[in-house]
């Protein structure tokens, strides 16, 4: 899931914030959020939409997924 990782440190990075402001405003530990950025950890799906809706930006986005609809449509 590096991109996820690589993806929470540019977001905060962009904005100036540290890890633990970040972990403050999503209402988890300072360590939790470090361990997502190192990519040695992952977090639930309640705290990944509390990421992206803190960062502004969509969960595909946030973890670095490309979508492509399957072939022959459904």
């Amino acid at each position: 899931m590096s991109n996820f990782s690589e993806r929470l440190v540019a977001l905060r990075k962009a904005r100036g914030l540290s890890q633990s402001q970040v972990a403050k405003e999503v209402n988890v530990a300072p360590r939790a959020y470090q361990n997502y950025e190192y990519d040695e950890a992952e977090p639930r799906l309640s705290t990944l939409i509390r990421l992206a809706d803190f960062y502004q930006v969509a969960l595909d986005d946030l973890v670095g997924r490309e979508f492509s609809p399957p072939a022959g449509g459904a």
